[in-house]
Order: structure tokens, then C-alpha cells, then sequence
């Protein structure tokens, strides 16, 4: 991925650098490790290929490198692994991704090995994510795997308890699907949620986001649950709720609005919603509009702007916009500026007829067309 600026992500986490640092681990731990060698046969093809297939490309020169029975060649990446990542800490990134490959290593010769397998990837994950490896295995032995997962959830390394909730999501960007229900996970989540990491509660979290696409009401019981048995601390859970609940917010769920502390038919009134008849690409487009209360509220204000595609369709791209909390009889007049950039790498804007709905609470409250050209 190269941004406008030149910027490339997978230059980054896979260059010249990270192969030698990788090389090294393995050179230390044992000196007949010819590191120089596989550190050549990688670079001599590795800078051609996309992120993805530079982590493939490094696990399979590793198998020239490492004896071919598995157990051995699990030994050797144990005593080449680096010190875990901080166990003391709260948060954390995904540590040396460029220790990725060794979990597409594990992938290619472990799967028929469960008992080397399963706990090598317990151990890599305290020093890289292992959740895309670790689907594999849910699908080749999903029992035994979930087993192994049941141990796991009380580890004392905050990294092997996340990847529990990350590598059991239902929908984990870029990783394969794995055939569990989504109700399969949520006895782990049951114990994560009152984790002391947020590493481990942002997990949790974006876990249950993904059940709501599926089942929003089991999200909403869920996090009424854990409400009413209060393990977690109220200011963490309160965010992880919010966090949970965001896409069933957009989609104005009733149960999910309740939760947080809305009603879906808010007692106001909207006047004056207009916005700019013409926006240029690259310019910005500003609306404003006046919320009178007839009784105390609480307002959860989004907008929707239904943008051209390059097929002529529209498709909707909900934005938030504030909250507000009224008085009975109180008027806010809330003016917001949007800005149409132009040339993003996540997305492109295309001439033609807009729309953009005024959301409050999850419920339409007026829509104006704009031109974009």
C-alpha cells in the first residue's frame, strides 16, 4: 500500500532491516544457521511482491533453513524467539510483524501436529499477533483448537488472552472465516470483558461490533449482562459499550440506543436542515439546522451522506456529527462544514446527484440533494 506521499507500509514492515533482524534471532540461537544465505535468498525476490506475500515469501525460504520434522523445526523457532513483549504493560501494538511469517511457518507444517503446533503459536503471539494463523487451525480442528482456547483465556500474558477474542471474531479484517457460530466465542468473552488491558478490551469489543451484523440482539443482552454483574470497571465498560455498539447505532437499533442512554423517538423538532446546492470535488459543503426540545433529551446526531459511485448508484457513508443534551424548551442551532477530499487513497468522489440525511437518535429528521461536480 503507497499513499500519494510515497509513503509504503510494506516497505516498511518488510525490508532489508527486518529479514536480517529476523535472520539473526534464529543466528543466535544457533550459530550453523546460515543467515547470510537465507537472508539473500529472500531479498532476491522479496521487494517485488505486495505486504502479504513478503510474509509468505519469508516462511517458506525458512523451511530451506530449518530441519524438516516439525518438532525440531519448532524447537529451533522457540529458542530463536525474541523476550515477550512488556506483560506489565495496558496496550500494545501487534509487536514485530515481520515475526508474522512465523506464524504462516506454523500454518504450512503444523497443522497436522496439534500438540507442537497449537502451543508455538501461544508463544509467538507474546511477541506477534498470531490471530490470522491461529483461524487456520479453527478450521482444521476446531475442537481441539477451542480446547487449547479455554486455557488461554486465563494466561498471564495479556497478548495470548486477546488472541482468544481477536482469532474467534466473526469477521477479523483480512482473515479467513472460520466455521464457528458466533455464540461459540461468547463463554470467552464472558471472562475478557472485565480484562485490565485495554488491548484485550478493544478486542472484545470489536468482537462484539462484529456479532451485532448478525445477531444485534445477542450484542444487546450481552452488554446488559455484563452491566448487571459489574466485573469490569463502569468507566471501561461504558466505553467498550459505546465501542461495541457503533455500527447497531448507525442502523438507529432500538435496543442498542437504549442502552446507551437514547430513545428512538426523540421529542424535538428540526427546522432549517439545508446544506450548499453545489459542492466542487475537493472544496467543502456546509449545513446547518435548528433542534427545539419539547422534553429533556438526550441527542446522538449523525449525518449520512449517500455519495456516486462510479457505477451512477448511490451507497450511504454514515458521519458523526455530536451529542447534545437538552432541556425542554431549549433550541441548539448546530452548523458543521464537510470537507469532499479530493485524490484519497480509501476513497473517490464522483460527479453527480448527492444526498445527505439528518440522523438523530438512529432516525431520519430531513434530507437535502446537492449537486457535486
Amino acid at each position: 500500500m503507497t499513499s500519494n506521499k510515497g509513503f509504503s507500509l510494506k516497505d516498511q514492515l518488510f525490508n532489508l532491516e527486518k529479514v536480517r533482524y529476523f535472520a539473526g534471532l534464529f543466528y543466535a540461537a544457533d550459530k550453523n544457521f546460515d543467515a547470510k544465505g537465507f537472508e539473500d535468498e529472500v531479498m532476491e525476490t522479496m521487494l517485488d511482491l505486495e505486504l502479504k506475500a513478503r510474509m509468505n515469501l519469508i516462511s517458506e525460504v525458512l523451511e530451506n533453513y530449518l530441519p524438516r520434522r516439525f518438532p525440531l523445526a519448532a524447537g529451533r523457532i522457540l529458542a530463536a524467539l525474541p523476550p515477550p513483549l512488556d506483560p506489565t504493560k495496558t496496550d500494545d501494538d501487534f509487536g514485530w510483524f515481520v515475526l508474522g511469517a512465523l506464524g504462516e511457518y506454523v500454518v504450512r507444517n503444523g497443522l497436522n501436529d496439534l500438540p507442537v503446533a497449537l502451543p508455538l503459536l501461544r508463544e509467538i503471539t507474546k511477541r506477534s499477533s498470531m490471530e490470522f494463523a491461529l483461524r487456520h487451525f479453527l478450521n482444521a480442528a476446531q475442537d481441539e483448537t477451542m480446547t487449547a482456547l479455554k486455557d488461554w483465556v486465563q494466561d498471564d500474558h495479556y497478548h495470548v488472552r486477546r488472541l482468544v477474542s481477536e482469532g474467534t471474531r466473526p469477521t477479523l479484517p483480512w482473515g479467513l472465516k472460520t466455521g464457528l457460530k458466533v455464540t461459540d466465542p461468547v463463554p470467552f468473552l464472558d471472562l475478557l470483558h472485565a480484562d485490565s488491558t485495554r488491548f484485550v478490551t478493544r478486542s472484545v469489543a470489536n468482537h462484539l461490533n462484529d456479532i451485532s451484523k448478525k445477531d444485534p440482539a445477542l450484542v444487546v443482552q450481552t452488554l446488559e449482562r455484563w452491566h448487571r454483574i459489574g466485573l469490569q470497571h463502569k468507566k471501561e465498560l461504558d466505553w467498550m459499550t459505546r465501542h461495541a455498539l457503533r455500527t447497531l447505532v448507525k442502523t438507529g437499533d432500538k435496543g442498542a440506543l437504549a442502552l446507551l442512554g437514547y430513545h428512538d423517538q426523540p421529542d424535538i423538532r428540526v427546522s432549517g436542515f439545508n446544506i450548499s446546492s453545489s459542492v466542487r470535488i475537493a472544496n467543502t459543503g456546509e449545513f446547518s439546522f435548528d433542534i427545539t426540545a419539547d422534553s429533556d433529551e438526550n441527542l446522538l446526531i449523525d449525518y449520512v451522506m449517500h455519495f456516486v459511485k462510479a457505477n451512477g448508484s448511490t451507497a450511504p457513508k454514515v458521519f458523526k456529527l455530536k451529542k447534545l443534551v437538552l432541556k425542554k424548551g431549549q433550541t441548539v442551532t448546530v452548523q458543521k462544514t464537510h470537507r469532499f477530499l479530493k485524490g484519497a487513497t480509501t476513497f473517490t468522489h464522483y460527479v453527480g446527484a448527492h444526498r445527505i440525511v439528518l440522523q438523530i437518535n438512529g432516525q431520519n429528521f430531513g434530507e437535502a440533494d446537492f449537486d457535486m461536480f
